[in-house]
């Protein structure tokens, strides 16, 4: 009898069922609000990445909808033969004058931009020195690389500058090194102190490339990011890299810093080159997320104010919400399976926040990752916050 030789698919599959480690998907029915529609019952959305609400804007809305009337349902081809419109370059220069650089280049997606774009910086003969808890993406590009690769501790300088002042000895002499870091950390909420990165960088002659798909919308000026947040020269940060899919409240990834920086991405960018463009809508709407952060600072404060007390409210209820210091707040219970039954609690008490357990954290460090939304009300905050203190509570987690 032939062998199965898809046999192992349902097999791992089981694998993951019996270790609490599967993902069950959760179906959004209509669009992403503060009280949404999910699996039929409508809860409190609480575990987007739509920071500021702007996924259903009425100025975004609009964008879309006319650009469909003047530029079609799709772009019809691929950036460098005839998919660039207008509305691309438009896009490309808005956000360069946001971000405060000298250029800007849109990709298809986040993992798309540091997929395809840090193998092209580096390969055989360059090294790669990377924080221990970048996100997916920036590993996977860094595979692709073919680069050696060094690995410090989460957030820790001192053992960046061991690693640092090792790569200088070796022989023979590393052609580039490329060191990366995320801005944000998507699932502890805290901030990478770039500050200190970059200056170790310039003293160590490497590229600094920072992946703030977390921190846009969120840190610095009006939400112009990490770099802005501390205050730093972009010729200290070579390589800002984001995404419409967060704050911007749409989709898409992006890098920003000097002209040949954007010019070297799009002429040798595989995921840049061989991906279909955004359609008109997509490309229209991050525009108008822009316009809104630069004219509607309201959102951002917001965001932060709503942050600061539920924050305030975990740590006074006794929960376990690690090093945070952004909208990002996980509520750390250990035992994955113990997080799949406090998710479930919330959804039955009206609030959608979902486990995070391994491989995306630590076996033990199993979580549900909450993210704060500048659309909600006061008393949605309020809400939110006496369903998990009862959940907690309830499940024996405080």
């Amino acid at each position: 009898m032939t062998r199965d030789p898809t046999g192992f698919l349902r097999q791992e599959v089981d694998q993951l069922v019996a270790s609490e480690l599967d993902w069950k998907l959760r179906v959004l029915d209509g669009p992403s609000l503060p009280w949404s529609v999910i699996d039929g019952k409508k809860v409190l959305m609480f575990c987007s990445n739509n920071y500021l609400g702007l996924s259903n804007h009425p100025k975004l809305k609009a964008a879309a909808i006319e650009a469909v009337r003047t530029h079609g349902a799709g772009s019809g081809s691929v950036r460098p033969i005839a998919g660039t419109m207008d509305l691309h370059v438009e896009l490309e220069q808005r956000l360069a004058r946001f971000k405060g650089a000298e250029a800007s280049l849109v990709y298809q997606s986040g993992f798309a931009t540091n997929a395809g774009l840090i193998p092209q910086l580096v390969g055989e003969g360059d090294l790669v020195i990377s924080d221990e808890l970048n996100h997916g993406s920036i590993i996977d590009g860094v595979r692709l690389s073919r680069a050696e690769r060094s690995v410090y501790k989460h957030a820790d300088t001192d053992d960046l500058a061991r690693v640092l002042s090792e790569a200088e000895r070796h022989a023979p002499a590393y052609r580039r090194i490329l060191l990366i870091t995320d801005g944000v950390f998507s699932m502890d909420g805290d901030v990478a102190p770039l500050d200190r990165i970059a200056a170790l960088g310039a003293d160590h002659g490497a590229m600094v490339y920072v992946d703030d798909a977390h921190g846009e919308g969120v840190l610095g000026e009006g939400g112009r990011g990490i770099v802005s947040h501390f205050h730093l020269r972009r010729d200290q940060v070579h390589v800002e890299m984001g995404t419409f899919s967060k704050a911007f409240g749409v989709v898409g990834g992006h890098i920003s810093g000097s002209t040949a920086l954007r010019e070297f991405a799009f002429n040798k960018s595989r995921t840049w080159l061989l991906s279909g463009s955004h359609p008109p809508a997509v490309t229209a709407a991050c525009i108008a997320a822009v316009d809104v952060l630069e004219q509607e600072p309201e959102h951002v404060a917001r965001l932060w104010s709503h942050t600061r007390r539920f924050k305030q409210a975990m740590h006074d209820a006794g929960f376990n919400t690690g090093q945070s210091t952004t909208p990002i707040t996980p509520i750390v219970v250990g035992d994955s399976g113990l997080a799949r039954r406090m998710s479930q609690r919330l959804f039955d008490l009206g609030v959608f926040a979902l486990p995070i357990v391994f491989p995306m954290v630590a076996r033990d460090k199993a979580r549900i990752r909450t993210i704060m939304n500048a659309a909600l009300t006061d008393d949605d905050v309020g809400f939110a916050i006496d369903a998990f203190t009862r959940a907690g509570r309830d499940l024996g987690v405080v």
